[in-house]
């Protein structure tokens, strides 16, 4: 239900911008900037006019609860552009399917599955050691994004399909790296006829997206036929029945939910880590400690799960690598009816923006909000803090599913590798936040591995 309109309301305050373009040319030329100085300057709600589209953005961590949990259902998410990917899976579906979706797949990410899919995280690690040792032996520059994209895709792939894959994952990684660059591309596309031209990059996603539908109901039908749990996502999709119905998914629908799963699971962690690591070279006091703290509880075995509830210091580091550069740097909300936020009257048919970044660097709800400094989630300090100051994995019932598995994935990756290297940041290169549909480092964080002694 939406809010009842006040009689005296206040008029939303726009940005300025040039006459039938608005503030597009500012938004395009530096999205960041331009929105966190547009909210410091014209307060928590604003205008902006994007050419003949007018968009608000709100910025107030109570403006950002309101819209992703008091009044959520009257905030859709209209990703119409992801669908040809994603399909009706829970970060494209809306209404009632949505929320007998999330009921189906939400025990796929229980406590005693993210125990097993852990396992999978830390032996995908440490077959990557070898290598990276033979990069830190020849002093070799390494694009440490990368090196995680490859590292998550595994995982995410193991994850997805156990050892079903056999040799075709090279090419299913490929596949998947070509529909997530498509989706890059969608997402900031100036008009949709560009989708659909027979491109060179058209056709390679089209030909990529091809191959993935084949490998996927391919193995579904296998699996359905041998009645088989291999304990991996593919298996939970399979075996789960809405508790009201007792009815399953139909292929199409796992297709769906896999194919979101994918791209929306593991570029976002390879890039939060990237960035955790490039703010770890740059404070060796940070550093220092959070070794400390991985000597103290674990030495030098493999950690578990159970040791990160002994690790607070490298949670509180993760947390705030996030808070400076969250990968989802903005989200879109549609207002269904007319609706008032803060006092701001909201059209029906009206986009809000909602951007982490904005609200995680906004002086008024962060104390030097430029500054690396993880103590920010203490228990102390957090429990001063508006619920909605922080939220990288958004909020309200459609926060990220795969927030746990997220966290605990990025944890575990950056205790192994600090274990056994030290990571320094190649001289000389200037790295930026660069915002496609996630917050990327270019050119990338350049680094060299350092093996510890």
């Amino acid at each position: 239900m939406s809010q009842v309109t006040a009689p005296a309301l206040s008029p939303v305050p726009a940005a300025a911008g040039m006459p039938v373009l608005g503030v597009l040319p500012r938004f395009a030329r530096d999205p960041l900037n331009f929105l966190l100085n547009a909210a410091i300057r014209y307060g928590p709600v604003v205008r902006l006019d994007l050419a003949s589209r007018s968009t608000y953005l709100v910025s107030h961590p109570e403006g950002v609860k309101y819209v992703l949990q008091d009044n959520n259902r009257n905030y859709h998410k209209g990703y119409d552009q992801a669908k040809p990917l994603m399909g009706e899976g829970l970060v494209t579906s809306e209404g009632e399917f949505w929320r007998s979706q999330r009921r189906l797949i939400q025990p796929s990410f229980s406590r005693q599955n993210l125990n097993q899919y852990a396992t999978v995280m830390i032996n995908a690690t440490l077959e990557r050691l070898p290598k990276w040792e033979e990069y830190a032996r020849q002093r070799q520059p390494v694009n440490f994004g990368e090196e995680m994209m490859r590292l998550t895709q595994t995982i995410i792939v193991r994850t997805m399909f156990s050892d079903d894959v056999g040799d075709q994952a090279d090419a299913l990684g490929k596949a998947f790296d070509q529909t997530l660059e498509h989706l890059n591309q969608v997402l900031f596309s100036p008009h949709p006829i560009l989708e659909k031209l027979p491109t060179p990059a058209n056709l390679r996603h089209e030909r990529a997206l091809r191959f993935l539908d084949e490998f996927i109901y391919r193995l579904i039908e296998k699996r359905r036929q041998s009645d088989t749990d291999n304990g991996d996502l593919l298996s939970r999709l399979l075996m789960a029945r809405d508790p009201e119905s007792g009815e399953g998914m139909p292929d199409r629908q796992i297709r769906d939910e896999l194919m979101t799963i994918f791209l929306a699971g593991h570029e976002t962690t390879a890039n939060a880590l990237a960035w955790t690591f490039y703010l770890l070279a740059q404070h060796p006091l940070v550093e220092f400690r959070l070794m400390d703290e991985i000597r103290q509880v674990i030495g030098d075995r493999p950690p578990t799960v159970e040791d990160l509830q002994s690790m607070p210091y490298g949670a509180m580091v993760f947390s705030e690598a996030l808070r400076l550069f969250p990968p989802a740097w903005m989200f879109a909300r549609h207002a269904i009816e007319d609706d008032v936020i803060q006092g701001y009257p909201i059209p029906a048919g009206t986009m809000i923006f909602l951007s982490p970044y904005v609200t995680h660097h906004h002086p008024d709800y962060w104390e030097n909000p430029e500054a690396f400094d993880p103590e920010r989630f203490s228990e102390a300090r957090s429990a001063q803090r508006l619920r909605y100051a922080y939220y990288p994995f958004g909020g309200g019932p459609r926060q990220c599913i795969g927030n746990h598995f997220a966290q605990m994935e990025a944890q575990l990756l950056m205790t192994i590798i600090l274990q056994h290297f030290r990571v320094e940041l190649v001289e000389g290169i200037k790295v930026k936040p660069t915002p496609i549909a996630t917050l990327q480092p270019r050119p990338g964080v350049l680094v060299y591995f350092e093996k510890r002694q």
